[in-house]
């Protein structure tokens, strides 16, 4: 199937209101599963100061899931027809200590890393199977109403421009096209890399 997905086939929930393996489902399913979105989370070269047991373990406590009453978590659950299919990682800026040695959020812009009421997608997966028909685009949607709704004065991205007839690996994209966040809402802030811009929309 190759229809977009309409709103009322996706639920989108909190990270800590879906199973672990729900979650696992997600993201054990690609090559950004090896990650388990932790590679804004590790300074240094996270293949060699983490195990894959450990960077598991790092998200399962992130994300708190099993636990409806957690008071933080670190990203959403996408289900289509009560199956899980994506992921999507936000929270404060702050809770990506790797950010801080990256030039792309940081080039051109007077922005206090350190500033709490700013949040970031910093990742965006889909499941085998459900991509190309519109689940980031409402994985984004559910992460700007997720930090409006958590206190967030502001909500960044990070993601690549991607071009007609140029190929661009699914690892190279998680995080997210360009024209996700434009639909969504986001405006462009700076332009740092050639392939790389920094998106936002303020509340």
């Amino acid at each position: 199937m190759t229809e977009p997905f309409a709103g009322h086939d996706v639920r989108v929930a909190p990270a800590n209101a879906a199973s672990r393996e729900d979650l696992l489902a997600v993201l054990g399913t690609s090559d950004p599963g090896r990650c388990q979105c932790q590679k804004f989370k590790i300074r240094g070269w996270m293949w060699t100061n983490s195990t894959q047991l450990e960077r598991t373990a790092a998200l399962i406590e992130q994300t708190g899931c099993g636990d409806p009453e957690a008071r933080t978590t670190s990203g959403l659950v996408a289900y289509v027809d009560d199956e899980p299919a994506g992921w999507v990682a936000v929270e404060p800026r702050t809770a990506y200590p790797k950010l801080r040695d990256l030039r792309v959020p940081w080039t051109g812009r007077a922005e206090d890393p350190d500033d709490v009421s700013v949040w970031a997608v910093t990742c965006l997966l889909v499941r085998k199977g459900y991509r190309r028909r519109g689940l980031t685009y409402l994985l984004v949607l559910g992460a700007v109403d997720f930090a409006r709704e958590r206190g967030a004065r502001a909500l960044e991205a990070y993601p690549m421009i991607t071009q007609p007839g140029r190929v661009i690996t699914w690892g190279e994209l998680h995080v997210g096209a360009r024209q996700t966040f434009a639909d969504a809402g986001f405006r462009e802030v700076s332009h740092p890399t050639l392939r790389r811009v920094v998106m936002r929309v303020d509340f």
